[in-house]
């Protein structure tokens, strides 16, 4: 049985999906000329991540079809009830990368937080020649520690970052729309561990009282923070985004940057993507990175390792 990994696979699952007796292609394949290359080759099963889109005229197109795998925790990119209508089974892998996300939003913290993405942008160019005029402009670093963190959207990513949160002595103020209460476990050293319980409250109160805001909710119809929400935000907060475009509206976030009501964002997604806005790409107080949420050596070992258990267990029961 063929195995199509559109976007990708780690070798650990490769290796497992191939000792299980499955082929496994991983040529990459032009999104306007997948439909023919599944039909021509008898693909079974479809992995993609967010570079393949999955929807209905797709799945028209491929009859023999049984198994669709997304990479990662989002299904936006995927007609998943469409599929499931036709008989196809859509899964994911929803804890596989939670850490390195949250990891990547503190990257983007650290680095507003001190100025860091710009300073690497003028140190290559100015180190030498204005070296005590850049030392005094990224003199006025803040810390993390004592401040409050708001998190918007309070699955698995959301705990994870709670978790480093606390570790690092912050504040945690939590919402969701489907939880209530939530005991976050944090880890130590010699299987010592401390539960803390944290509730969540609407995003209107969040908003109000976070020094920084975290996103980590899957694709809306419509922006979760607008024009109103940055309004209602303190004065120099700090803004993540590491979940879907358009869950911030990109205008008023500039607007709100630029009239210093917030001091940084983050970015890691972007409304127009492959293409974001260039002047998201040249704003100076903004922190950028292509979408790399998931994208360490360690998450795609385990998203592999999940996707190939997940086939193989569908395939043999």
């Amino acid at each position: 049985m063929k195995v199509l990994a559109n976007d990708g696979l780690a070798k650990a699952g490769i290796a497992a999906l191939e000792n299980a007796g499955f082929q496994v292609i991983s040529t990459k394949v032009a999104q306007e000329q997948l439909a023919e290359y599944i039909n021509s080759k008898n693909i079974s099963v479809l992995l993609v991540r967010s570079a393949t889109t999955v929807d209905k005229s797709l799945i028209d197109a491929c009859k023999d079809l049984k198994l669709i795998g997304r990479g990662g925790v989002g299904l936006d990119n995927i007609a998943v009830d469409y599929a499931e209508s036709k008989n196809i089974k859509v899964f994911n892998t929803p804890q596989a990368a939670s850490g390195s996300v949250a990891e990547l939003v503190f990257a983007h913290l650290f680095s507003g937080v001190r100025k860091l993405f710009d300073a690497n942008r003028n140190m290559p160019l100015e180190g030498e020649s204005r070296f005590n005029a850049l030392k005094k402009s990224y003199s006025a670093g803040i810390e993390l520690r004592g401040k409050t963190l708001g998190i918007i959207g309070f699955g698995r990513i959301g705990r994870e970052v709670a978790k480093i949160a606390l570790g690092l002595g912050m504040k945690v103020i939590a919402s969701d729309n489907e939880v209530g209460e939530v005991k976050i476990c944090l880890e130590f050293y010699n299987h010592q561990s401390i539960e803390i319980p944290i509730k969540t409250e609407p995003v209107e109160e969040l908003i109000k009282h976070s020094d920084f805001i975290t996103l980590h909710v899957p694709a809306q119809p419509k922006p979760i923070i607008g024009k109103e929400e940055l309004k209602a935000m303190k004065p120099g907060v700090g803004i993540i985004n590491t979940a879907r475009g358009g869950v911030i509206d990109e205008v008023a976030l500039l607007e709100a940057i630029e009239n210093g009501k917030v001091a940084f964002a983050g970015l890691d997604t972007f409304e127009a993507e492959p293409r974001p806005a260039i002047k998201l790409l040249m704003n100076e107080k903004l922190s950028l990175s292509p979408h790399i949420g998931a994208s360490t050596l360690e998450a795609q070992e385990r998203i592999a390792l999940e996707l190939s258990n997940q086939i193989i267990s569908y395939f043999k029961k």
